[in-house]
């Protein structure tokens, strides 16, 4: 692709936003360290860690930072609420904005909104609200299912159910993150991913990674542990529906009113691919899927988080 080049002063004073009062803190300090020491190798000698807490209002004031990169994953990271803040500040922040970041983060209301466009498709579901008949609401649904807190990230909350006498248990876990949840018919598949970035406000999507994990499906501990998962990419997908896998995830991120950066899950069954969700705060580890997709397209770390950065400001 083209030379990717700074759309921001060198001079500027950057605040990286990591860790948060989400489940997924600890991700999110590694995601917020490897985009830290990128910055600084990219010569943004003003970057600084900002650790966000529930002073993180104040924090950014007296900080008078002139841009902000988001590193935080889940609750009141990536679900539009330290956007809100950033946008009342008007301090320019990578990424989508609040409207796509709430959408997205709640998975009922993605489904809800990509099921506008025909092209994507999505496993059969049901929606539980509390109060609701947990039984009543998923009996046309045929196990396995999964069962999902519909705000929550890095599979928190998740559980794969194989019988009905089962589904209770499932709901109860989910509930302790959310309280809604959402229920989803289990794709006898494989997963693969594929994250969509911009550059010169053009959305592109990057090579598409299969994982393979050792455990029954792609959980915390496969994500996150090095070794858990096998990783394949470009993924192990005939041309034409490499191509359309790219096409369709692009559709997703401009349906969703996605900016910057995000990464679309699939499930591919007889080549088809149904959309799982969309991140719009992908991980940005060491061993992070978004890294390797760049990677194996000829963008190295550095320059992915240049490309971040060059989308501060486009989510208005």
């Amino acid at each position: 692709m083209q030379e990717i080049k700074s759309d921001i002063n060198k001079n500027a004073k950057i605040a990286v936003l990591c860790k948060g009062m989400s489940s997924e803190a600890e991700v999110s300090m590694r995601s917020g360290k490897g985009c830290y020491d990128a910055l600084k190798r990219l010569g943004y000698n003003n970057a600084e860690m900002v650790i966000v807490d529930k002073d993180i209002a104040l924090k950014l004031k007296e900080g008078k930072y002139d841009y902000a990169f988001n590193a935080l994953h889940g609750k009141y990271g990536e679900d539009g609420c330290i956007q809100g803040i950033l946008e009342i500040l008007r301090i320019p922040y990578t990424g989508c904005g609040v409207m796509a970041s709430s959408l997205c983060m709640n998975k009922e209301f993605t489904k809800r909104i990509l099921s506008t466009n025909p092209d994507i498709i999505m496993a059969k579901s049901a929606f539980v609200k509390k109060g609701d008949d947990l039984f009543e609401k998923t009996k046309h649904l045929t196990y396995p299912l999964f069962v999902k807190p519909v705000c929550e990230g890095s599979s928190f909350g998740m559980t794969k159910v194989e019988k009905k006498e089962d589904l209770r248990a499932a709901y109860n876990t989910a509930i302790k993150y959310n309280d809604d949840v959402l229920i989803e018919e289990f794709i006898d598949g494989f997963f693969v991913t594929v994250g969509v970035l911009e550059c010169n406000r053009e959305a592109f999507s990057t090579e598409i990674l299969e994982i393979r994990p050792k455990n029954d499906w792609y959980d915390f501990e496969a994500k996150y542990t090095s070794g858990m998962s096998e990783f394949i990419c470009p993924a192990r997908l005939t041309d034409e529906v490499t191509k359309h896998v790219k096409d369709i995830a692009v559709k997703a991120f401009e349906t969703a009113g996605c900016r910057g950066v995000a990464r679309i899950d699939f499930m591919m069954k007889d080549n088809v691919p149904y959309l799982l969700e969309i991140n719009t705060s992908p991980g940005m580890t060491e061993i992070s899927d978004l890294p390797a997709q760049s990677a194996a397209m000829g963008i190295n770390y550095d320059t992915l988080v240049q490309l971040i950065l060059n989308s501060a400001g486009l989510n208005k």
